[in-house]
């Protein structure tokens, strides 16, 4: 298997860089033996899809929804093309599932591939990759190896501290998973200090968080780990390597010594047309070939156990993910995101 690999991952490599979403016609649904609804940027599963495509001879077709996805899927109701539904976030998976645009699956090989923790408990949705919310940190102002996310509201990181806005999906689900940890009133008053340790208003994404500490205008970022693999070999903008070279990665724990990890994942849509061909691919995607594609071309951690990362992601050290399950974070998902807005984290430090 891993000779076969090899050359698809040559051309995984190159196919990435052009790839664009597929317009969804009806032509393009009936020629295709699988449709899948995305919110992944469309290159980076594309390297996935011929793999599973070149072994199975079936086809698919893709369409790259960033918003809304859900919302269209329910509007299509029983007419919807769409068999699968691919998209990052365990807040993005368990909408899919509360709007009811999925089903659940019963399936002996998903079941085996993907951990409990990692999957609903209601096989509704099932996680593919994790990627840790871990720190970035200047390697020239930070002498520490070692913080857990309590640390972070620390004082002494006031006005040393950059993320993105409060309200982005990584953010509520790090939010919801402190509170699953501690509760609703200790999640506040950490929020709380992590406003008040900003350098400035959140903006921009996770390599933004990169290029800050890199220009001197803050010390520690919030980030996933995935981001850094991709800045560090951005050949298309060299600047990106730049950004990735300037910090390190902390992983950072909760009280049990462990990580926030979220998931890009699947489910299977409630009126899928094509069911047999999307499990397929479903099973395709969680098992040995497609998660070493996720790792060496995505910098994402495998799910299914035994699969070894990167060699650039093993570099940031030992990453031991956290075993509360995500679906119970996702419970606490609406109540992060009141409190974001409570302590008004978007306003920046207030004190």
């Amino acid at each position: 298997m891993t000779k076969r690999l090899l050359p698809r991952l040559s051309r995984a490599l190159t196919l990435s860089a052009g790839v664009i979403a597929v317009s969804f016609t009806a032509a393009t649904a009936e020629a295709a033996d699988v449709n899948i609804y995305t919110a992944r940027q469309p290159e980076l599963i594309q390297p996935l899809l011929d793999a599973f495509t070149e072994e199975t001879g079936l086809t698919t077709a893709t369409i790259f929804l960033d918003k809304g996805l859900e919302e269209r899927v329910a509007a299509e109701g029983a007419n919807s093309p769409a068999d699968l539904i691919m998209t990052v976030d365990i807040g993005r998976l368990d909408a899919a599932k509360q709007a009811g645009v999925v089903q659940p699956v019963d399936d002996a090989t998903l079941a085996e591939n993907i951990p409990a923790e990692f999957r609903d408990a209601e096989n509704e949705w099932f996680g593919l990759t994790a990627r840790g919310r871990v720190v970035y940190a200047s390697k020239e102002r930070v002498d520490v190896d070692q913080i857990t996310y309590e640390d972070l509201a620390d004082p002494k990181w006031k006005g040393r501290l950059c993320v993105r806005s409060g309200q982005h999906p990584y953010n509520v689900a790090l939010i919801a998973a402190y509170i699953a940890h501690y509760g609703e009133d200790a999640a506040r008053e950490w929020a709380a200090g992590l406003r008040d340790n900003l350098a400035r208003r959140p903006e921009g994404g996770d390599r933004d968080q990169a290029k800050a500490i890199f220009a001197g205008e803050c010390d520690i970022a919030l980030g996933n780990t995935y981001y850094v693999g991709k800045m560090a070999t951005n050949d298309k903008e060299p600047e990106q390597k730049e950004w990735a070279d300037a910090i390190k990665v902390i992983m950072p724990t909760f009280d049990n010594g462990l990580t926030h990890v979220n998931i890009s994942g699947i489910a299977l849509a409630k009126n899928a047309p094509n069911k047999d061909n999307a499990l397929k691919l479903m099973e395709f995607l969680s098992g040995d070939e497609a998660q070493k594609i996720y790792a060496e071309l995505n910098y994402e951690y495998p799910v299914k156990p035994g699969i070894a990362t990167s060699e650039l992601v093993n570099s940031f050290g030992e990453m031991k993910p956290d075993d509360m399950p995500l679906a119970e974070i996702a419970k606490f998902r609406a109540k992060a995101s009141e409190i974001v807005d409570e302590v008004g984290f978007d306003n920046g430090p207030q004190s």
